[in-house]
């Protein structure tokens, strides 16, 4: 992977991080369309460039983040991010066993649309317009929700979005704590893929996320530039998303997803 390629993939990555599309499936498509080999490294870089997305949503909050006078708000995060990080754990074997199928990303894509056109129907008179009205119990709801998104394909901005909605959110008000609760998700993940796991376990050669990204000065200019790309377009991406949320809903999303998904379904099983 050279470092235009990797640019793309992290513009990809900022745009759908926050977006109810699936980041996860549109990297690895882009990958995929684009020839790359699925190596380690490239499913490392992958899953690490989200910290550069993390870091836009706490600019674009930041009197959100550093407000010490709201504890409240850091004891909801802390309490709705535990089920994702016990069963991220747990499955991630079987989650990265997911990448590789195509097939199935494309099909969670199609049927993910779907919900998605139904989902301003089923959440109606919300109640909740802003997080300072998110209780303890709210936030770990959301938060089991949000790990339905384990599943490749499902985008765990839509599933956390519309776990909000079902505990009574507004539109805005479910986005917005899906961004807050994506910080400490994906910087959990970001360490753990980084710091603690060893990938290619089943190789000569396994190593752990930093030695890979320290093993040449390619891989190190591609990490810090993917994280630079993937945080400045996010901080556009998540001010557009808002805006488009609040006028239309999520159909535009719901019939995008199918859309793609259909597309890609015949290009996978046609085509590769």
């Amino acid at each position: 992977m050279d470092l235009i390629k990797a640019i793309i993939i992290a513009i990809v990555e900022g745009l759908t991080e926050y977006l109810p599309i699936s980041s996860t499936a549109h990297m690895g498509f882009t990958a995929n369309l684009m020839g790359l080999e699925e190596t380690e490294f490239l499913k490392m870089f992958q899953v690490s460039i989200q910290f550069g997305a993390i870091l836009s949503v706490v600019v674009a909050y930041w009197k959100k983040f550093f407000d010490l006078n709201n504890i409240q708000f850091y004891f909801k995060l802390a309490f709705a991010v535990v089920p994702a990080l016990v069963l991220g754990y747990l499955f991630d074997d079987k989650i990265e066993a997911i990448l590789g199928n195509q097939i199935a990303i494309s099909s969670v894509l199609v049927l993910g649309g779907v919900v998605l056109l139904f989902a301003d129907k089923w959440f109606k008179n919300p109640k909740i317009d802003d997080e300072k009205g998110i209780t303890i119990r709210n936030a770990v709801t959301i938060g089991f929700w949000q790990c339905l998104a384990m599943m490749p394909g499902t985008s765990r901005s839509a599933a956390s979005i519309i776990g909000g909605m079902a505990q009574g959110l507004t539109r805005k008000a479910a986005a917005e704590f899906s961004f807050f609760l994506a910080v400490p998700t994906m910087l959990a993940v970001t360490v753990y893929s980084v710091f603690v796991k060893t990938w290619g376990k089943e190789t000569a050669h396994p190593q752990k996320g930093y030695e890979m990204i320290m093993a040449s000065q390619d891989h190190i200019m591609i990490f810090v530039i993917g994280n630079i790309v993937a945080f400045v377009v996010a901080l556009i991406a998540i001010k557009a998303f808002i805006g488009v949320l609040n006028k239309y809903g999520f159909k535009p999303w719901g019939w995008y997803r199918i859309f793609v998904g259909i597309a890609l379904l015949i290009y996978f099983y046609f085509f590769k």
